[in-house]
């Protein structure tokens, strides 16, 4: 690169996440990195059986969410690209919605 030169930055872009029974929220994908970490330790709890940390990362990575994202009106409807479970999900229920990747696959 030559001096003065800008390096172009990433493109970042939004993504329309749907909580189950809260909306849709509209997150910039940056914030990936942070949620993957909550999304990595409630996948350990999930392994472990260890429902009293599974309920505290759950609300902790739906909260993350919410306040790093944008709420969508309610009168709008946009396709999601991801889908988190509602705060009260089970963990058998969030186990059935997970991929390989967790609730945050790369997109």
């Amino acid at each position: 690169m030559t001096a003065g030169a800008v390096r172009p930055a990433e493109e970042e872009r939004d993504v329309i996440v749907r909580i189950m029974g809260e909306g849709q929220v509209k997150l910039d994908d940056s914030h990936f990195t942070e949620l993957d970490k909550l999304d990595d330790a409630l996948q350990a709890e999930l392994d472990g059986g260890d429902e009293a940390g599974f309920r505290r990362t759950l609300e902790a990575l739906l909260d993350a969410v919410h306040r790093l994202g944008t709420p969508m009106p309610d009168d709008t409807l946009e396709p999601s690209e991801l889908i988190l479970p509602e705060r009260g999900a089970t963990i058998d229920e969030v186990r059935g919605m997970l991929s390989d990747d967790g609730l945050f696959p790369a997109l």
